[in-house]
């Protein structure tokens, strides 16, 4: 009864401009939408970003694409994952290096961009506690914990947890 409510993929590039832009097509590539920017909170000059400057670009993808892209990312990591990669909530999330290992052709023009992936669990009645009329808290029957979330990983995906993070070198 576990299901993927919502996948959040993020490109945090560190700066505005071109490479934000060329950013913001590999995941309109991948997604299918157009994706939403966000600014940087404060000024940190050794980065050499302003405050409110754009940083970096996400979009949210739900039902079954949502699923499609978190196959193809899964399996870029031979889906293994650590077991820190899993929230309390019962949410889960990584990283990959290199966009072009989903199958997206590489361009020249635009690069190679890094990309992180955060998937939202939960199960039927979960919007009870985002509706907008009749709001109310979730029980901890209907929570979805970190121990659920990692056995459906192991079921659905046929994942592999490890307990030590990997390096690439």
């Amino acid at each position: 009864d576990i299901s993927i409510k919502k996948l959040c993929l993020n490109i945090c590039v560190g700066e505005s401009g071109d490479r934000l832009t060329r950013a913001a097509k590999v995941l309109e590539q991948l997604s299918g939408q157009e994706p939403c920017f966000s600014k940087a909170r404060f000024t940190v000059r050794s980065f050499g970003i302003r405050r409110n400057e754009k940083i970096s670009c996400w979009c949210t993808v739900r039902g079954a694409k949502a699923e499609e892209i978190l196959e193809r990312g899964l399996k870029v990591k031979e889906f293994e994952l650590w077991k820190g990669c899993f929230s309390d909530e019962g949410n889960f999330g990584f990283g990959i290096d290199e966009h072009i290992d989903l199958g997206i052709k590489y361009d020249p023009n635009i690069g190679i961009y890094g990309m992180d992936f955060y998937v939202v669990l939960g199960r039927p009645g979960y919007r009870v506690r985002y509706r907008r009329a009749r709001k109310t808290r979730i029980g901890p029957k209907q929570k979805v914990t970190k121990e659920e979330a990692q056995k459906w990983f192991q079921t659905k995906w046929d994942g592999i947890l490890t307990s030590k993070k990997q390096r690439i070198r």
